[in-house]
């Protein structure tokens, strides 16, 4: 019979990673905040800025397979590391040639081919190296970090392109310093990442590689799966969308300056981190996966219609807390629940369709609120309140949900020491 037991240097593996996942979210929404100012500097319009972000949701269709497929067959420091390589290559070409916006964008979509082969690892590494009584809160905090490089960004872009020089150089300078923190991430990684522990934590990370084409297949008829599915395509979009049209389309046609934009799209994710860290420890502990999922759509609401409907900076500050707090904070445990009941399907293949189809959903309703906006500098009130229909029929369908059978999985394995 296996022994299972537990090594603590599982949490060195998890914080290595960290600078990595959070600097490729820094990377991904860098210009949102600044979307006006970066289109008056390189003379284009402010949909070609958007493309920079969601040039992460494209790639990411087209990338997540082969990364997945990357992280299952080769393992997860391979993968981490190809990710880590190409954010810190691109991500100083951005910064060396800040000046030409094509060079911007090629480097750009360089940094987005790397995201795959990042973010895509979270499962994996917490299947390989956690027991399952630990594996949300695992993944909780490698979703953390991916949460803290948006809040970043959000934040630290408009302070960092005005306090380095504004329209005089502000963006070079500022991408030269998130260049030179993609390779410090980079570094940080290669040098603590370790494959996989001398003695597996559990039972569900040994058949990975044991896989037929017809298992895989079987995906496509696992009730929860589809359903799970269907509920990140919709919550994920609507996210991706948001964070991309927060300063231009969502905000600043109220008359919110783009400080007070960053300051509450970064409201929302700083709030969201809090959020990972709090709900997927719960479910850890309670062993429940769907009521998380169920309540936290309905909770995060009253948050959306808040950002909809007020131009009260306070009140805009409180809403965004709070979608944040449920959204976000429920995120992981979405992941680690579509890990769970896709078994036996790889965890870093089960993570990689998720997140296509949210990259998916980000580019049709990127366009889709550009689209339906009444002018170039319209509020994009309508489409908001479209997605408060959206988020309400989300929740109606998470609840017929069942719940998890591995998240049962009893007794937890010794603690060992292993460095």
């Amino acid at each position: 019979m296996e022994t299972y037991q537990v090594s603590p240097y599982r949490w060195v593996i998890l914080l290595c990673m960290i600078p990595a996942l959070a600097m490729v979210n820094v990377d991904w929404i860098t210009f949102a905040p600044i979307t006006s100012e970066t289109a008056k500097l390189y003379k284009v319009s402010t949909l070609s800025v958007a493309f920079l972000s969601m040039s992460f949701m494209i790639v990411y269709v087209f990338a997540a397979f082969p990364a997945s497929w990357l992280l299952d067959t080769k393992g997860f420091r391979a993968g981490v590391g190809v990710g880590a390589l190409l954010v810190a290559g691109f991500g100083m070409l951005r910064g060396a040639c800040a000046s030409n916006f094509t060079v911007v964008t090629i480097a750009q979509i360089g940094i987005a081919a790397g995201q795959p082969f990042l973010v895509n690892s979270i499962t994996k590494v917490a299947a390989r190296w956690f027991p399952f009584n630990e594996r949300a809160t695992a993944t909780g905090i490698a979703t953390l970090a991916v949460y803290a490089g948006t809040v970043i960004a959000l934040v630290a872009t408009p302070y960092l392109f005005q306090s380095l020089g504004g329209m005089h150089g502000g963006i070079e300078r500022m991408l030269m310093v998130y260049g030179y923190l993609g390779i410090f991430s980079a570094v940080v990684f290669f040098l603590f990442a370790r494959e996989r522990p001398m003695t597996p934590p559990g039972p569900a990370e040994e058949l990975v590689h044991k896989l037929s084409l017809a298992e895989m297949a079987g995906i496509t008829r696992n009730r929860n799966f589809m359903l799970l599915m269907v509920c990140v395509f919709v919550m994920m979009g609507i996210y991706n969308a948001v964070m991309t049209w927060v300063e231009d389309g969502i905000l600043g046609p109220r008359g919110i300056p783009a400080t007070q934009a960053g300051m509450i799209g970064g409201m929302m994710v700083a709030i969201g981190v809090l959020g990972a860290l709090i709900l997927p420890t719960l479910s850890d502990k309670l062993r429940k996966r769907q009521p998380f999922l169920v309540w936290a759509i309905l909770a995060s609401i009253p948050g959306f219609f808040g950002l909809t409907f007020s131009s009260n900076y306070y009140v805009l500050l409180a809403s965004s807390a709070l979608m944040g707090f449920f959204i976000l904070g429920v995120g992981p445990i979405a992941f680690q629940y579509g890990a769970e009941v896709a078994y036996p399907v790889p965890e870093g293949t089960s993570y990689g369709i998720l997140m296509a189809l949210g990259q998916i959903s980000g580019i049709i309703f990127i366009f889709g609120m550009d689209a339906c906006r009444s002018g170039p500098t319209a509020p994009m009130t309508a489409s908001l309140f479209i997605f408060i229909f959206l988020m309400f029929a989300m929740f109606l369908l998470a609840r017929r949900l069942k719940e998890s059978p591995l998240v049962q999985l009893t007794p937890d394995p010794p603690l060992i020491p292993d460095l």
